[in-house]
């Protein structure tokens, strides 16, 4: 059977709004890795490969950035980095194939959610482990593991709490928010949300972002043989995922996402 061309499967993979969903698209998935999984699509299409399949084959990938960050030096932050870009490659993949098989599922949704659960908490807790020295000569520094820890934590009760307004709406009977519901009700908070939202500090404890600042330190640290800024990378993460926890939630309790 003869493989889809670029330009057949585009409007199918990629209907109107896939790019510019807010919340739902990843700034690297609308700069590159979009017309990367086209590429990869065309070769997929046609045969038994499944949604679902793929979306496993994406968390495997998520998880393996912890074990890759703790191979010592550049390398390590190196394979970090491919295994977080291969999870995101594949969860762009996964819903294309869905879109152009109509294979769709609510498994599926639940999977790729789990995926991104999965794949931020194994990038911090890697990076915490990493910054614990394990195989150095010296002894092993356990507190930047459990700040890793921390921060892993953190990013996943992130997910959480926004995942779990529409567990509330839905036991509530209620349908499902829209957009413009997560605006808070107060002036300022809403000035706060827009700072933060500038800022976009947040989204360093997500695990793309992070393993790309994991190895920005990487290299900073190979040039000063030690692990200074690893270390002070873990704790400002940690930080930043316990603020972020607590502003998320007050913003989710100011707004009208509950109501």
């Amino acid at each position: 059977m003869q493989k889809p061309s670029v330009a057949e499967l585009r409007p199918v993979v990629h209907p109107a709004g896939v790019k510019d969903r807010r919340s739902g698209e990843h700034w690297a998935g609308r700069l590159y890795m979009r017309e990367i999984s086209l590429r990869i699509d065309r070769h997929l299409v046609n045969t038994r490969v499944t949604p679902n399949q793929l979306t496993y084959l994406m968390t495997v990938f998520g998880v393996l950035a912890a074990p890759a960050l703790l191979v010592p030096g550049i390398w390590g932050a190196v394979l970090g980095v491919l295994a977080v870009q291969l999870y995101l490659l594949l969860d762009c993949v996964d819903g294309e194939i869905a879109r152009w098989k109509k294979q769709y599922s609510l498994s599926g949704v639940y999977l790729d959610r789990v995926g991104a659960y999965l794949c931020d908490a194994a990038v911090l807790v890697g990076f915490g482990l990493r910054a614990a020295d394990l195989w150095g000569t010296g002894r092993t520094d356990w507190l930047w593991a459990f700040l890793g820890t921390l921060a892993a934590v953190g990013a996943v009760l992130i997910k959480a709490e926004t995942d779990l307004v529409g567990v509330a709406r839905h036991q509530a009977g209620k349908p499902p928010v829209q957009e413009s519901a997560s605006a808070p009700r107060s002036s300022g908070l809403a000035l706060a949300r827009r700072a933060a939202s500038a800022l976009q500090f947040h989204r360093l404890v997500l695990g793309i972002e992070a393993s790309l600042l994991i190895l920005v330190l990487a290299i900073v640290d190979a040039v000063r043989d030690d692990l200074f800024f690893s270390r002070l990378g873990v704790a400002v993460l940690a930080g930043i995922a316990l603020l972020q926890t607590l502003l998320h939630l007050v913003s989710i309790l100011a707004s009208s996402r509950l109501k």
